[in-house]
């Protein structure tokens, strides 16, 4: 059965809950908006929609507040432009453009539900000011009024939220993280186990899946109850140690798979039996005695660590302690996410990584998108303008970061072409018969059931949310419906042109190409190592594990744009995170040595570092880099403040990050290659 039948035809039983939910919260909110008599009440049974897309209850709050807080913050705006600018509609125009720049470029910086909130703030603003200057109201009226059924939604929906087959973000969360753990754990026992580079970037890209699901909607535990605070830091803990996992494990891979790498036959064996033992941790549903086990088998690798290891050999060995020390923090911060309150975890808020490029021109698009439909609507002085204004302004600030826009934007206007039959017979016909509430809701409620029994299922809901949105925006419904036919055809020409701008203007401005992409996430990643090799280690650490971990994130986004011959972004911000995780160890282990000649050879290592990662990005061996990797393991060989231990821990690691660099650029050079 295809997925569109399947959604509509044998829904699941959270789909029809979910369907109930959102149509009762858009139905309560529209009664009592009539009721209090506001200008447009069908804006109250939107915003109750928009926040029933993620019914849990602290999404819902959470979702409520931003959106409640980037309304008011918009109309403000508007009063303020209109104040400025009450006669002159093209400066008006001009200022709220800029201002819906502003927002859209906000909302590309910001996480969760608060870029919502940055895009409600350019929807309201424009509200406000189209609003008053094609209307009769005054501009302090059309701004408490759009606040007013606004809030409203956001309220009923939120009671309606609890009080109806609540859904909690803590078992989302749970369900999130546990598919996180079993895809990481998969991924380290196949890349110990040594299958093919194909098969690892399929398995590598599921691992991630649920990690992005899981660090963005985190945020929203903390709104549910006391102990959400607790699940957020289990959360981000299980991000940075889940990506620190990933990292290592391709590095060890790296050394596994080189043939001139020269390592242990037991290393080898001990890495085989890792592998068994990250798959039998997933076969144990006790995540106390999956720890154990993990924590058995890193106290079986002390028992390898001989004075006969080569160096490299040593460093598979501590890559493997590493690895399983990982996972087992990782079972804990999952332990977390059900227990805050058994757990006293100490994890910060990530460190994101912001590009300011990629924000402004998402910001542009908005700015050109809105500009159009406004010229339009200038030059022709259309009535239902306002409706392709707000259209064109929404989705494209909601959309406006996906990897590919202009694609989303041609499924949301199928979506609204099959809403304007479905409008007029139900929203048109039959209800221009009707007399009620109890005959509006009922006629209303076919479609709008429909619609949001589609949007519970993730193949179709990219089609089923417009259906919905526009059945309410070409139908309207009020206490003063106007139901002449030229009317409503005039409403379904606004969604339409609102649309088409939107996907128009994506097309016209694309998204950056992946050419540019990979120079700005080397450049990005390059600066981040080159503070890893000046700033103090402690303080570093955190800071750059977080960075590369939401830059990895994305990356997981632009890969899967990409056919599959070209995707090596992430595998190249994975070798970043690895490389400076490797620094780190390495200045602790020689920042404090006092040796003159070891401390002039680690210096020009730390110069060439940064340095070393673009060449290599660039598929250029980093000669200099070897030759002074080089000269540091003679001068540590020489060295008599050092131990014999900690003299083969750095020779290992220093041949390790020479051997990876050389690594990166035979792959970098292939893969450029066949890009070009």
């Amino acid at each position: 059965m295809s997925p569109f039948l399947q959604a509509f035809l044998t829904p699941s039983s959270t789909a029809v809950k979910f369907a109930l939910k959102g149509v009762i919260a858009m139905f309560v909110a529209l009664y009592i908006a009539l009721w209090m008599d506001l200008e447009r009440p069908y804006w109250a049974m939107i915003s109750a929609a928009f926040l029933q897309i993620r019914p849990m209850s602290g999404m819902v709050i959470e979702k409520g507040l931003c959106q409640l807080g980037g309304t008011i913050i918009g109309a403000l705006v508007g009063i303020l432009i209109m104040s400025l600018f009450a006669q002159a509609r093209v400066p008006a125009l001009m200022m709220l453009t800029c201002w819906i720049m502003l927002c859209i470029y906000s909302a590309s910086l910001t996480r969760n539900n608060f870029a919502y909130g940055f895009v409600m703030g350019a929807v309201t603003a424009m509200l406000v000011v189209v609003i008053s200057h094609s209307g009769t109201s005054s501009v302090f009226d059309v701004a408490v009024a759009r606040i007013s059924e606004i809030g409203l939604g956001a309220l009923c929906a939120t009671i309606i939220s609890a009080l109806l087959w609540p859904t909690h973000v803590r078992h989302h969360l749970a369900t999130q993280a546990d598919e996180t753990l079993k895809q990481a754990f998969t991924y380290a026992a196949r890349r110990l186990e040594g299958y093919s580079s194909q098969e690892m970037l399929q398995t590598l890209t599921a691992s991630l899946e649920p990690l992005m699901v899981l660090e963005t909607d985190s945020q929203a535990a903390r709104y549910e109850d006391p102990s959400g605070p607790g699940r957020v830091r289990g959360a981000h803990l299980l991000t940075r140690r889940t990506m620190r996992l990933l990292a290592t494990t391709e590095a060890i891979d790296q050394l596994l798979r080189d043939p001139h790498s020269r390592l242990d036959d037991n290393v080898r064996r001990l890495a085989q039996e890792t592998s068994a033992c990250f798959l039998e941790a997933l076969s144990i549903a006790n995540p106390t005695d999956a720890r154990e086990r993990l924590q058995q088998q890193r106290h079986i690798t002390y028992a390898f660590e001989t004075e006969a290891l080569s160096t490299l050999s040593l460093r598979v060995l501590l890559g493997l302690r590493e690895i399983l020390g990982h996972a087992s923090i990782m079972l804990e911060a999952r332990a977390t996410i059900d227990h805050p309150e058994a757990h006293r975890l100490r994890s910060p808020s990530l460190s994101w990584h912001r590009d300011h490029l990629v924000a402004g021109l998402n910001g542009l698009r908005a700015g050109v998108v809105f500009s159009f439909v406004a010229v339009f609507w200038l030059m022709t002085s259309w009535t239902s303008g306002t409706t392709a204004l707000l259209l064109a302004t929404l989705f494209s600030g909601i959309f406006a970061s996906y990897p590919n826009p202009a694609k989303v934007g041609t499924v949301l206007l199928k979506g609204m072409l099959v809403a304007i039959p479905s409008a007029f017979l139900f929203g048109h016909v039959l209800l221009s018969q009707a007399n009620g509430f109890p005959m509006l809701a009922m006629l209303m409620g076919v479609p709008l059931f429909v619609g949001l029994l589609g949007a519970g299922h993730p193949v179709t809901i990219g089609y089923s949310l417009p259906f919905t949105v526009a059945n309410i925006l070409l139908t309207m419904p009020g206490n003063d419906m106007n139901f002449a036919i030229d009317y409503f055809l005039n409403r379904g020409l606004a969604v339409v042109i609102g649309v088409c701008a939107m996907v128009m203007g994506f097309r016209l401005i694309p998204a950056f190409s992946e050419k540019l992409i990979r120079r700005r996430l080397t450049a990005a990643t390059t600066r981040d190592l080159d503070r890893v090799a000046r700033r103090p280690p402690q303080q570093t650490d955190i800071w750059f594990s977080d960075r590369m971990a939401d830059r990895l994130l994305k990356l997981a986004r632009h890969d899967e744009m990409l056919p599959e011959d070209q995707r090596h972004l992430l595998a190249l911000g994975l070798s970043g995170l690895d490389m400076g995780r490797a620094c780190l160890r390495l200045r602790r282990r020689l920042d404090d040595v006092d040796d003159v000649e070891v401390q002039a050879a680690y210096r020009r290592l730390l110069e060439l570092f940064a340095k070393s990662f673009v060449e290599s990005s660039n598929g250029r061996v980093p000669h200099d880099f070897i030759k002074a990797a080089h000269r540091l393991r003679e001068c540590v060989t020489d060295c008599e403040d050092l131990s014999p231990k900690r003299r083969l821990l750095v020779e290992g690691l220093v041949e390790r990050m020479a051997l990876s660099f050389e690594r990166q650029a035979g792959q970098m050079a292939k893969a450029l290659a066949q890009a070009s």
